[in-house]
């Protein structure tokens, strides 16, 4: 178990005395001979564990670690302090500062050792647990079958958007798209079939988009764009685009059949509550639907 080492003291022999330990047990190492050189390591090359000694100049032990912890880059790397001090309340209060453990000077290589190692076990966990959650997170907001984002994004996504908008006094647009006739695809070529022109849909409509806009599954054979910082004519444009990508070319089933789908697209535009800027979108899509289908409609 290797990792990155960061080994702070003003003592050029016990740096050196460290790094040989270290790197014989296959560490990497970082000097820094104070405070300051430390949280500069750390931002530079953001290592695994901190060997930080309590007394040194310009930024001693216990300031440099309340730096590390306001830093949310760096607030998660396990501090082990090292000091020459006997008391107790001063281990106490660097464990209440936050560090992960002690080591007192002199201390043995076997004692050194097995305490970085727990210190690594504790950073490679809490990694773990963080690109977990994240993941959960990510799988969270997606849609399973798409592979775009789901309702419960969108609504938060959305909302979000609004809040920026009204401050800096900009719009935002609200796009509905629906696929035209579903339900035949379903009844003529079975729901394996429907399920795949849902995800060529997506797809299509996904490459369609702007980077700095949303796209998701709002339910059903409905999808739900969210445009930044767009003005109305921008709004009609985007629907356009997403009407004719869909009705461009045929869609290929996976028994080699070709069929023609089509989508219809309400859309708006402004800073209303979600839920009116959706509402209106919806009733420009029924519309886009009352006027033959294949085409889009403004609220």
């Amino acid at each position: 178990m290797n990792g990155t080492i960061l080994v702070a003291d003003d003592s050029m022999v016990v740096r050196a005395v460290l790094r040989r330990q270290l790197e014989t047990d296959g560490h990497t190492v970082i000097e820094a001979v104070n405070g300051e050189d430390a949280i500069d390591a750390c931002r530079e090359h953001h290592p695994d564990v901190i060997l930080l000694d309590v007394e040194m100049p310009v930024l001693d032990g216990h300031a440099t670690l309340a730096r590390l912890k306001a830093d949310p880059q760096l607030k998660d790397i396990p501090v082990v302090f090292l000091t020459g001090r006997v008391d107790t309340a001063d281990v106490v209060n660097g464990l209440r500062l936050g560090a992960h453990d002690y080591l007192r000077k002199p201390f043995e290589a076997n004692e050194l050792m097995a305490r970085v190692s727990a210190a690594l076990r504790t950073k490679w966990l809490q990694d773990e647990l963080r690109t977990r959650n994240a993941e959960l997170d990510r799988v969270s907001r997606i849609d399973m079958l798409t592979n775009i984002y789901n309702r419960r994004h969108l609504d938060e996504h959305l909302r979000q958007v609004i809040s920026a908008a009204r401050r800096h006094d900009r719009t935002v647009g609200v796009l509905i798209v629906d696929i035209d006739h579903f339900k035949e695809v379903n009844d003529e070529h079975g729901h394996l079939a429907g399920d795949a022109v849902l995800r060529e849909v997506a797809a299509r409509l996904q490459q369609a988009m702007r980077t700095e806009d949303a796209l998701g599954r709002w339910g059903g054979e409905e999808f739900l764009a969210v445009l930044t910082d767009t003005p109305p004519e921008g709004v009609r444009v985007m629907a356009e685009r997403l009407r004719q990508v869909i009705a461009a070319a045929p869609f290929t089933l996976d028994d080699g059949s070709r069929i023609r789908v089509t989508v219809s697209v309400g859309h708006t535009n402004g800073t209303e509550d979600a839920e009116v800027l959706v509402h209106r979108a919806d009733d420009a899509l029924y519309v886009a639907k009352a006027e033959g289908r294949n085409r889009v409609a403004a609220a």
